[in-house]
């Protein structure tokens, strides 16, 4: 897979994570998915850096530990008030190496003064060196985990022998109305799917562009977040000149 310029590389890793497959949910109850999916990864980094004026692809993602799981009674509220026992399915010991890159948010033209590629690229590697602006959550938020730099494809992961595992047809991610291309799914929230093959401990995702018409599914209507100096809520639309600036 071909590298790009403004690519970023990190380990993220945590004692427990649940990348909760949607079926499951039924009745109150979760397991997670044996890898962690394309959202889950593009929230990560968006705990870590994140701006309106991109948009988080992820290229790839290296599973570095046996994919190993734990259930746990969990105590929950119904909805008459009361308590019930469910039954989360976590995996443990998790430990992931990711690679990807950003592109424009075509959709914030009012953002276009911010497309500053050498300075997104320096602070997103900044915060990857400092641990993310936010806390990381593995899938949900009773499982923390952190990051840190790495370099992508060095240290064994235990599947390196491993020549094929197929996963299965898994959730991709959300497409929210302002990252949205297609025009069926403008000023809409829309679903992607895809089938799962783990290669030597490598899955390679598909661009959320690549995956076609019959994977996706538009969910609801949805309107877009203005962002601009004028609303209030942005800041740093003066132009740099490729100068690296403080976060």
């Amino acid at each position: 897979m071909e590298v790009k310029r403004n690519t970023v590389e990190f380990l993220v890793k945590g004692n427990r994570a649940l990348f909760a497959d949607p079926v499951t949910r039924v009745g109150g109850e979760k397991t997670s998915y044996y890898v962690p999916t394309y959202e889950a990864l593009k929230g990560i980094l968006a705990s870590v850096y994140w701006k309106p004026t991109l948009v988080w692809i992820i290229d790839e993602v290296r599973v570095m530990n046996m994919i190993q799981t734990a259930s746990e009674g969990i105590r929950t509220r119904n909805y008459d008030g009361g308590n019930d026992l469910s039954v989360y399915t976590y995996l443990k010991d998790v430990c992931y190496q990711v690679r990807a890159h950003f592109i424009w948010n075509e959709n914030r033209p009012e953002l276009a003064a911010d497309r500053n590629e050498h300075k997104h690229h320096n602070i997103a590697r900044r915060m990857i060196e400092r641990g993310g602006r936010r806390d990381i959550f593995l899938g949900t938020r009773e499982c923390q985990g952190t990051v840190e730099p790495c370099v992508y494809g060095e240290e064994a992961s235990i599947y390196d022998q491993v020549e094929e595992l197929h996963l299965g047809y898994m959730f991709h991610g959300f497409t929210y109305a302002d990252e949205a291309l297609r025009q069926a799914e403008k000023e809409h929230m829309s679903v992607r799917f895809h089938h799962v093959i783990m290669k030597r401990g490598v899955i390679q995702f598909p661009d959320p562009e690549e995956i076609p018409d019959r994977d996706r599914r538009i969910l609801h209507k949805m309107l877009v977040k203005p962002f601009g100096e004028a609303i209030g809520n942005f800041s740093g639309l003066a132009e740099f000149a490729g100068e690296e600036v403080a976060e």
